[in-house]
């Protein structure tokens, strides 16, 4: 059975779903899913990430989680958390990276969180040293303070998609066309509950037949990280592309062998993702009441961690074609036509702790 079987029956027994519905069984179902049955990272895969592109990435963020631990108190013992670590690239670079501050190291303990079987195989294999824990969501971490990495994790979040219908929002939803073979989008009847979680000056007023999104997974898990910080200390760091203010539009995207793909001819066989919007995280974190600082576009946040001097370092001890290999990584992820201002980052914190580095 395919993911496209699988949503056919269950939009006859159950009628037209949503489109988070949709997300979530394309991509993390437990036999067919996008994300559990294969490895979608690389060249050979379907996109690629800052930790594969360079390991520059991997090692300023492992330097960024040292200092952040020396600025709160130097804690023992400390949880170094990712989540969706991917094939365990970040955290690797990480790790060297921040082996440099011994007590750093000894003092953390690495904890995954991450649903896929297929990745937490390449994790196991490329941190074996680091002895990691994995979890299937946060409720199982340790109670004590963490550092919390978060890169191109809330993009994939199952998210909701709502329409303005004069005064209501209707929620966008997948039907199955009479020949009872193709997918198709449609709108529920009636107003959407999840309207509530709309920034209400967008809420009010966005035009009539404008879309909008909301993130429901993503503001619990917000939450949770908010509280986990009140209660034991700790920074969570999330890096991702999107918008820095609640903004109307249809972000959500298909990609496949590193090109768009038609959304609805591929489900389970591309990545599903829609854009992060970072003002809704950080109301929902403020409501907890700790703190965001940014975002900041992922070039200027690279560079003030010193990442231009990263690339020259490692161009010294390098033949001239490494050496243009490691300037052209750069210049993607720090260069605005590259990655430099659409991917974004973002720090939680509680209210009294300075803001991390990066983010002064």
């Amino acid at each position: 059975m395919s993911v496209a079987d699988h949503l056919r029956r269950r939009i006859h027994a159950e009628g037209p779903l949503s489109v988070a519905d949709v997300m979530a069984a394309a991509l993390v179902h437990p036999e067919l899913g996008y994300y559990t049955t294969r490895d979608p990272f690389g060249a050979a895969g379907d996109f690629v990430t800052a930790p594969e592109i360079s390991q520059m990435f991997g090692e300023l963020i492992g330097l960024w989680a040292a200092v952040v631990w020396q600025g709160m108190g130097a804690p023992d013992p400390v949880a170094l958390v990712e989540l969706g670590p991917g094939r365990g690239t970040l955290m690797a670079d990480a790790l060297r990276a921040s082996a440099g501050v011994p007590a750093f190291r000894a003092a953390t303990s690495v904890h995954l969180v991450e649903a896929s079987p297929a990745l937490r195989r390449h994790q196991a294999t490329r941190l074996q040293g680091a002895r990691p824990r994995w979890h299937d969501g946060l409720d199982s971490l340790p109670d004590q303070p963490a550092i919390v990495i978060a890169n191109e994790f809330f993009d994939a979040l199952p998210i909701v998609q709502l329409v303005r219908d004069g005064r209501n929002w209707r929620e966008r939803r997948m039907a199955v066309a009479a020949d009872a073979e193709e997918f198709v989008w449609t709108l529920a009847p009636g107003a959407s509950p999840h309207a509530g979680l709309l920034d209400p000056r967008l809420r009010e007023r966005a035009p009539d037949g404008a879309l909008a999104e909301v993130c429901p997974a993503g503001l619990s898990i917000a939450r949770t990280l908010a509280d986990r910080l009140n209660r034991f200390g700790g920074a969570v760091l999330a890096i991702d592309y999107g918008h820095g203010v609640s903004a109307v539009g249809d972000t959500l995207q298909a990609v496949r062998r590193h090109r768009p793909a038609d959304i609805l001819a591929t489900l389970g066989d591309a990545d599903l993702t829609a854009h992060v919007d970072f003002g809704a995280l950080g109301r929902a974190v403020t409501e907890a009441g700790a703190v965001q600082h940014g975002p900041v576009g992922q070039g200027d946040f690279l560079q003030r961690l010193g990442i231009e001097a990263r690339a020259e370092a490692l161009c010294r001890a390098a033949t001239t074609e490494q050496g243009a290999a490691v300037r052209g990584a750069c210049a993607r992820l720090i260069h605005p036509d590259e990655m430099g201002t659409l991917f974004k980052a973002v720090a939680w914190t509680r209210a009294d702790a300075p803001p991390p580095p990066g983010f002064e």
